[in-house]
């Protein structure tokens, strides 16, 4: 998982490219803010059309748009 943490770290900005899960009301094309990466390899978006679901390592994908991680604050 450290080498997801260190590729994606808190603040890159990504975009969903698929997401195996038919319940997901995010759609390919969405673009989110990456929070924290947990233990298991799933990846928290602060998603710009307010959902906050989870993107699961090997099952959904994502594409890095670019890194602002100056933009988030360590609260």
């Amino acid at each position: 998982m450290e080498r997801l943490r260190k590729e994606y770290p808190r603040g890159t900005h990504v975009e969903l490219v698929r997401m195996n899960d038919p319940y997901a009301k995010l759609k390919p094309g969405d673009t989110g803010t990456v929070e924290f990466i947990d233990d298991t390899g799933t990846l928290f978006c602060l998603w710009d059309c307010g959902s906050t679901l989870g993107v699961v390592y090997g099952e959904d994908e994502v594409k890095k748009l670019s890194t602002n991680t100056e933009e988030m604050s360590d609260e």
